[in-house]
């Protein structure tokens, strides 16, 4: 911290409101909250009088600093912002209001943003269940704050903001990139399959040139001697890849197991979800061995001499694919499902095994580049977070 600014007790600029509102039992009151890690304060939800369990209440004005008693040595911490003018707070969020003469508001919101604060106020929170300790006001007031001139306030108020604000946009920046890649890969495919349409690429029922199975059926009753196998759950299956954190073992009889054992090739495709990610499958590569699937995942087999599996694949992720089986689907409330005669049903491309690797040779380039992208991505989100940190740091230490 600079030595060049004098610390004084946050009382001499911060004044506490006292509840100014009387609840009536019967009353509605729109409410206010604070996030802890220095997010700033949101609007809660309305609540009745009788809901509250305090006497009186504290309306918000915009401009005033809160904190909950609770959460203070997690960092909930916020400047009242217009949109949670007038709503209230009970007794448990002491309310402040700043003396602008002497304090820039958004100079002191910036400094309680810092996380290198937090636990100063958690020394000073009261309470025997370190989960539940309590910031008292008085002790709030009495912390000594750093405080500069005005002009200097406004000086790195303004350098905060400018920072922030490059931090904002190139926050937008990513997050309008991030699903490009899947957009050029689906845009892609679209083209692809709607040209193949028109084209000479012959066209069959999936029925008939693949061979389609449901899984076991879990909970059944069953005599004789059992082992117990891997199945792969609805939960495993996701849209272009598998999630095998956690695989369950299910009892089977020990004949059963060839029936439904998964082999490397095997296209698995969830029989219903969400209505957006119907259809949803990946290609089986042999990741679990001795694995066989439940009865709400399909295994589609295909002769490996006239299908490329991933290719496939392509044909169910496509927004051809997901067309067919959104029109097709048995549809409630955000839920769909198909059975296996609509599976059967699904007109498939069968173009030469030459053109179907070249087509997952360029999916495969494709998710290459999507794949550097999205590491850079979580590369660049690391850095956007630790830039505010860093420029409230030198703020603070009078290096800006």
């Amino acid at each position: 911290m600079s030595a060049d600014w004098p610390r004084v007790p946050l009382g001499e600029v911060l004044t506490q409101r006292e509840p100014d509102v009387e609840v009536a039992p019967d009353q509605q009151y729109s409410f206010a909250g604070v996030y802890c890690f220095g997010r700033g304060a949101f609007v809660g939800q309305t609540k009745v009088g009788r809901e509250f369990a305090y006497p009186r209440l504290t309306r918000l004005r915009a401009g005033d600093f809160v904190y909950p008693k609770l959460m203070a040595w997690e960092g909930a911490y916020a400047l009242v912002p217009r949109e949670c003018d007038g709503l209230v707070v009970s007794t448990e969020y002491p309310v402040f209001a700043i003396n602008t003469n002497r304090l820039i508001p958004t100079f002191l919101e910036s400094y309680f943003k810092r996380a290198s604060v937090w636990p100063e106020f958690g020394g000073v929170s009261t309470g025997t269940n370190v989960r539940r300790r309590r910031l008292n006001p008085v002790d709030f007031l009495s912390y000594r704050f750093p405080l500069p001139p005005l002009a200097e306030q406004g000086r790195i108020v303004a350098r905060v903001e400018a920072v922030t604000g490059k931090i904002t946009e190139a926050r937008q920046l990513r997050e309008e990139t991030s699903p490009m890649a899947q957009v050029v890969r689906s845009s892609w495919l679209n083209q692809l399959f709607e040209t193949a349409r028109n084209s000479s690429w012959p066209e069959a029922a999936l029925g008939n040139v693949a061979d389609i199975r449901s899984g076991v059926t879990l909970g059944r009753t069953l005599l004789g001697n059992t082992i117990s196998v891997p199945y792969l759950r609805v939960a495993n299956v996701q849209d272009g890849r598998l999630d095998l954190a956690t695989i369950k073992q299910v009892t089977v009889l020990p004949n059963e197991v060839e029936k439904w054992v998964l082999k490397p090739g095997d296209l698995l495709i969830t029989e219903g979800g969400d209505w957006d990610k119907l259809g949803r499958g990946t290609v089986w590569r042999g990741e679990v061995p001795t694995c066989i699937h439940q009865n709400h995942i399909f295994r589609i087999r295909s002769s490996p001499e006239m299908f490329v599996p991933e290719f496939l694949s392509a044909i169910f992720a496509s927004p051809y694919g997901k067309s067919y089986f959104q029109s097709a689907s048995k549809q409630t409330t955000n839920l769909a499902s198909i059975n296996q005669r609509q599976l059967r049903a699904f007109r498939v491309f069968t173009p030469p095994l030459p053109e179907q690797q070249r087509i997952v040779a360029h999916l495969d380039a494709l998710q290459a580049k999507t794949d550097v992208l999205r590491a850079l991505q979580t590369e660049t989100a690391a850095e956007l977070d630790a830039l505010l940190p860093a420029v409230l740091a030198k703020a603070f230490a009078g290096e800006l």
